[in-house]
């Protein structure tokens, strides 16, 4: 059986806060689960944030085009 994309995991390195990874221990939380889940929302939301940015241009002439005209097609939309 192949390994899935979220099952191949990659050692590294992190400095973090003593006190925080201390209670985190403490509290049994897996450290390396956590930080994956917590860059993975971050690379998420940088992804969404860079395409909305490189494509600002269109989704406004879009909307422009919209306003000016309407939706493509609703002529015949039937609700």
């Amino acid at each position: 059986m192949l390994p899935t994309i979220h099952s191949l995991k990659k050692a590294t390195n992190i400095t973090l806060s003593a006190d925080v990874l201390a209670e985190a221990k403490a509290l049994k939380i897996n450290i390396s689960q956590a930080c994956d889940q917590y860059l993975r929302g971050l690379v998420r939301a940088e992804r969404e944030r860079r395409w909305q940015h490189d494509h600002a241009d269109f989704v406004a002439a879009y909307n422009q085009t919209v306003d000016t005209e309407g939706l493509p097609l609703d002529q015949w939309r039937a609700f």
